[in-house]
């Protein structure tokens, strides 16, 4: 099963083709989305957007770390990472709506 890259330009298209906006009105509409998550997310603000799943930003501390190759110890600094959880309606479409599976979230 070969994946595909869903970039800014094709969810511009699909907006363009099933709501019919112009396809300029459609690009502006996406990026007006994109930039409202995108200004949540820096405010520190949780995003949700029902039946697909919603992004927080997490604060991870500082830890030490090891290089891997050398074994040398480094200190990890404290940081943000963006987490996304998905919601159980997108769970179970991703897995043929067999339902049940683990919560799980990835960090980007």
């Amino acid at each position: 099963m070969e994946s595909r890259t869903i970039t800014r330009a094709d969810l511009a298209e699909a907006v363009y083709e099933q709501v019919g906006l112009s396809r300029n009105e459609s690009a502006d509409l996406v990026e007006a989305v994109l930039d409202e998550v995108s200004e949540a997310l820096v405010k520190g603000d949780n995003v949700k957007i029902s039946s697909f799943g919603s992004f927080s930003v997490r604060e991870k501390g500082e830890r030490i770390g090891r290089n891997p190759k050398t074994g040398v110890e480094v200190p990890i600094l404290p940081r943000k990472v963006l987490v996304f959880r998905a919601s159980h309606v997108l769970k179970d479409r991703i897995n043929g709506g067999s339902g049940g599976g683990e919560a799980s979230h990835g960090e980007f």
